[in-house]
């Protein structure tokens, strides 16, 4: 397997308050890596500190062997390798749908706009938006605003996708098209690291599944290791739980 990320004893404080503590793991191209945990348990931190959202305190970053945390790393080109879906669409009110996914080609990329459009055209029909190019922002559900922002991210060719919680801010109505959309993604091949709360869809699509408890993992494996034959107490504890209230 080819090691796409390495996460080398990541550590990340706020203050006083530790909320990553050597934090080890590798993402592998091709791969869709799943996090679950408590709110609060570092999970958001992990996936902005691996995009440098948040600089870590202490520990690296290895994006293809290379440490992204040294000095002199050129970290606005490492940046743009990581596409990044966060909890809100942040989509462009004042731009159309096709704008919002070909602005950051052309200032970022430098591509031509021909090119860009093309590009974004081809996520947009990938996602299942091709008929809203002409649209807003503000003509759309929350579910297609979100699918939007997955093609806008798509549309600047990552190497990696890092997913944050998406369907977190959604009504219950619009989450199955986010994820469906999630799914289709994840057997094309592409490298996803997805932040999710969403316990069957996590089982569905994982490779590997990481458990996160007080800033640390508690416990890592596929899919039917962690939900089936969970070794921690308190990976057991938090699966009662959540698919009790599911």
């Amino acid at each position: 397997m080819t090691a796409m990320i390495e996460i080398n004893h990541l550590k990340k404080s706020f203050g006083e308050n530790e909320v990553l503590k050597d934090i080890n793991v590798t993402v592998n191209k091709g791969e869709v890596l799943t996090i679950i945990g408590s709110s609060g348990s570092g999970k958001s931190t992990l996936l902005r500190c691996i995009n440098l959202l948040e600089k870590p305190t202490s520990g690296a970053i290895l994006y293809k062997g290379e440490n992204v945390l040294t000095k002199n790393y050129d970290l606005p080109k490492y940046r743009t390798h990581l596409g990044m879906v966060f909890q809100s669409f942040n989509l462009f009110n004042n731009m159309n749908v096709l704008e919002n996914c070909v602005s950051g080609q052309v200032t970022v990329l430098k591509r031509s706009k021909e090119e860009a459009k093309k590009i974004a055209i081809e996520n947009l029909e990938k996602v299942g938006m091709g008929r809203y190019v002409s649209a807003k922002p503000a003509q759309l559900s929350g579910g297609q605003k979100q699918r939007v922002a997955i093609a806008r991210s798509l549309s600047m060719n990552p190497d990696v996708m890092l997913f944050d919680e998406p369907t977190s801010a959604l009504d219950p109505e619009m989450v199955g098209e986010v994820l469906l959309t999630m799914k289709a993604l994840a057997e094309t091949g592409l490298t996803m690291v997805i932040v999710t709360h969403e316990m069957g869809f996590a089982r569905d699509v994982s490779d590997r599944v990481i458990f996160m408890d007080k800033g640390v993992i508690a416990e890592e494996g596929t899919p039917e290791d962690i939900f089936v034959h969970p070794k921690e107490e308190r990976t057991k504890a938090f699966l009662a739980r959540v698919l009790e209230t599911n």
